[in-house]
């Protein structure tokens, strides 16, 4: 089966970055997510959160590694203070989004992970498993990841020499 999926940036285009736009949260999914992403669409506006959706739109196959790419490119150039992208298992995003210079993506299956990975990684993406856990808990992982600060003190130089890392790179895909 041949199908063509957006270029990230075609999809980061269509969805105003680099425009100025500043939201608190990117929101992507691919069509293993889409059904969980628009679920945390509707919870993140009811808790009156600023979200950017990046797509997908529908359960036709896409690539996730384009939604993931949009997503963090969104947070990396200051668009978006956060990014949430849910794919089926959450690791190929994870793993896509931080190939991105100034990314920090952790993939979360539970709030004690969504926790550390704010408070003592200062993550700035989150990703999801959406075949692999329900709304509710996805809900009560985003409702973390938001509500925990970076803790700094000790963890502060940890996350330096993670960013550090970005130094290496001659840009970002």
């Amino acid at each position: 089966m041949d199908r063509t999926t957006p270029s990230a940036a075609a999809i980061g285009a269509s969805a105003g970055v680099g425009t100025g736009d500043t939201w608190r949260v990117a929101l992507g999914a691919d069509h293993g997510g889409v059904a969980m992403k628009d679920a945390l669409l509707a919870f993140l506006r009811e808790r009156g959160v600023g979200v950017h959706d990046v797509g997908t739109y529908s359960t036709d196959a896409v690539d996730y590694p384009d939604y993931a790419l949009a997503v963090a490119r969104a947070v990396a150039s200051g668009a978006a203070a956060l990014g949430i992208m849910v794919d089926g298992a959450g690791i190929g995003s994870c793993m896509t989004a931080n190939k991105v210079a100034g990314v920090r993506a952790a993939m979360c299956y539970d709030v004690t992970t969504a926790a550390n990975a704010r408070e003592h990684n200062n993550a700035n993406v989150l990703t999801l498993g959406g075949t692999l856990i329900g709304v509710r808990l996805a809900q009560e992982i985003v409702r973390t990841f938001l509500d925990t600060p970076f803790g700094g003190g000790r963890h502060a130089p940890r996350v330096a020499k993670i960013d550090a890392l970005d130094a290496g790179r001659h840009g970002s895909p």
